[in-house]
Order: C-alpha cells, then sequence, then structure tokens
C-alpha cells in the first residue's frame, strides 16, 4: 500500500495538536512551579519574530509563523510518525 506525504503530514499535525493540548491542560492542573509543570510544559517556541513584511506599494505581504512545541507536542509528533507507520 502506498502511503502519501499528505497521510504523513496529517498524523504529525494531530498528534502535534494532541501532545499541545494535553501539554496545556496538564499547565493548568499541576501545581505551580512543580516539577511535572516545568518538565512537560516548558515550551520552545521557534518562529519568526517579529514577522517579514515587504511593502511594494500597491501590495504589503507579511510572511511569520510561530511554533510552540513542548515536551508532550513532541512526543505526540512522534507517536504520529509511529503510527503512519503502522498504517
Amino acid at each position: 500500500m502506498r502511503k502519501s506525504p499528505l497521510t504523513l503530514v496529517m498524523f504529525l499535525l494531530i498528534g502535534g495538536l494532541l501532545g499541545g493540548i494535553l501539554g496545556e491542560t496538564l499547565r493548568m492542573l499541576a501545581p505551580d512551579e512543580g516539577r511535572i509543570q516545568k518538565l512537560f510544559t516548558t515550551a520552545l517556541t521557534p518562529g519568526i519574530k517579529p514577522p517579514l513584511t515587504i511593502d511594494l506599494i500597491l501590495l504589503t505581504l507579511t510572511f511569520g509563523f510561530t511554533m510552540k512545541l513542548n515536551l508532550l507536542a513532541f512526543l505526540g509528533i512522534l507517536l504520529g510518525m509511529y503510527l503512519y507507520k503502522q498504517v
């Protein structure tokens, strides 16, 4: 069976989203400044800050993105990769 790249992207996005949601839920439920909260909810936010803006007089283009990756989002992405291989 041939797997499409779109299916892989969907598995990775869904895994990352579910992990991110779980991480944010854990952040709200865990005790403030506890070890569990620091371990699972410390986020890495790579991206373009501030967004790149190109002014062409007639048209202004703005490019930018930011990702918020915590440990559980990363584990969700890895789980998505594993499940993609199993399907």
